[in-house]
């Protein structure tokens, strides 16, 4: 058993899994979950890149999720060591703490905990690499147990988020006509072309928007051209990352930015990188109201419309692939983690955020329990 979520989350924080190496913190967690009792696989599909799953019980299990990769970190713009694992008043200082080493900390800790107390209960831990590049390791998974939910610790600040949007990544690619930098009008610039879509796609406003989901965002992320000065370049790379949502589809995205590039009669090609779904559980449904009021009491799960803010995250997880290798399950988003500390310099999470965290996804753990026997006596 592994008591203490705190300690165990700086043990992950001071593992360096930003951007891959995710293998020494998954045969980690395996033993500790080993030593609980689970029957734990682990599979490395790349050299260093490895997913974990651990089960336990019999019956229909509830699955909880996290993913160990962190994004990078460049320890010259912190004020602390990005690997540091300390803690400082109550905030868990490193990269990972909120996004979301915290969370998958919270998971262990408590399936580890309710295991030497209801050894019986179902339970299907998942936790996957390379989930902040694409949901790699989560494409990779087969052989998971079906299961009507689906929990994923990503940060929430311990609200329940019933969803997110999808994330459609994009490479636009103009292709022109190479010569001398003196020369520039023998030539066709690609570069000028290209950024000349990349502004019209910037000052586009008016993206669909949706009630639950909000707004559907695009955003300029990287642009590659040229080889020198002397040179007119020949071709120019750009990548977007779109956010879509229930009804912006991926492939209206792809023809609303094939409109935009072309608006000044560029020829510029449109490739998807990455197209994974948006996720939405009813907040009607039975079973995600019955748990949001276990994870938090008193609070139901919000509806996202009738003038109240939308409830899904603007960001993508693991939930977009899983949920389909598990069914149909209510996806839950539920951890300790903060949104506004994803991915940021001088990454915190609170420590006493994570205790509270623990303690409720004990509490989910014991009413999946209660349901388990509910069902044996009926």
């Amino acid at each position: 058993m592994y008591d203490d979520a705190v300690t165990l989350a700086q043990q992950l924080v001071r593992m360096d899994t930003r951007g891959g190496d995710e293998e020494p913190a998954a045969a980690f967690l395996a033993t500790l979950l080993e030593d609980a009792g689970f029957a734990v696989r682990v599979e490395e599909p790349e050299a260093g890149r490895a997913n974990l799953v651990a089960v336990r019980g019999a019956g229909t299990p509830v699955t909880l999720t996290g993913h160990l990769d962190t994004v990078p970190a460049d320890a010259s713009g912190w004020s602390f060591d990005p690997l540091s694992g300390e803690i400082h008043g109550d905030r868990l200082r490193g990269r990972g703490s909120s996004d979301m080493k915290a969370g998958v900390a919270g998971i262990v800790s408590a399936a580890t905990r309710h295991a030497a107390h209801s050894p019986g209960t179902a339970v299907q831990l998942v936790f996957t690499f390379g989930e902040e590049t694409g949901c790699e390791g989560a494409a990779t998974l087969d052989g998971l147990a079906p299961s009507p939910v689906l929990l994923v610790a990503e940060p929430t600040a311990n609200r329940v988020v019933l969803g997110h949007k999808g994330a459609l990544w994009l490479r636009l690619t103009a292709h022109g006509r190479s010569a001398h930098g003196s020369r520039p009008e023998l030539g066709d610039n690609a570069l000028v072309k290209l950024a000349a879509a990349a502004q019209r796609i910037h000052r586009h406003g008016d993206w669909p928007h949706s009630a639950t989901h909000g707004a559907a965002t695009v955003n300029v992320g990287t642009f590659h051209a040229g080889v020198q000065p002397n040179l007119v370049p020949d071709r120019a790379e750009l990548t977007l990352d779109v956010r879509t949502v229930p009804g912006f589809t991926s492939a209206d995205a792809v023809a609303a930015i094939r409109r935009l590039a072309a608006d000044g009669g560029a020829d510029v090609t449109v490739e998807r990188i990455l197209d994974l779904p948006s996720v939405a559980t009813d907040p009607g449904d039975t079973l995600a109201r019955e748990l949001t009021g276990v994870l938090v009491p008193g609070t139901a799960p919000a509806a996202g419309a009738g003038g109240q803010e939308p409830c899904c995250a603007t960001y993508f997880t693991d939930a977009s692939v899983l949920a389909g290798k598990l069914g149909t399950p209510a996806v839950l988003l539920y951890g300790p983690g903060e949104p506004e500390q994803a991915h940021v310099t001088d990454e915190t999470c609170s420590v006493a955020a994570l205790r509270a965290s623990t303690a409720a996804l004990e509490r989910l753990l014991a009413r999946w329990h209660e349901r388990a026997d509910g069902h044996r006596e009926g």
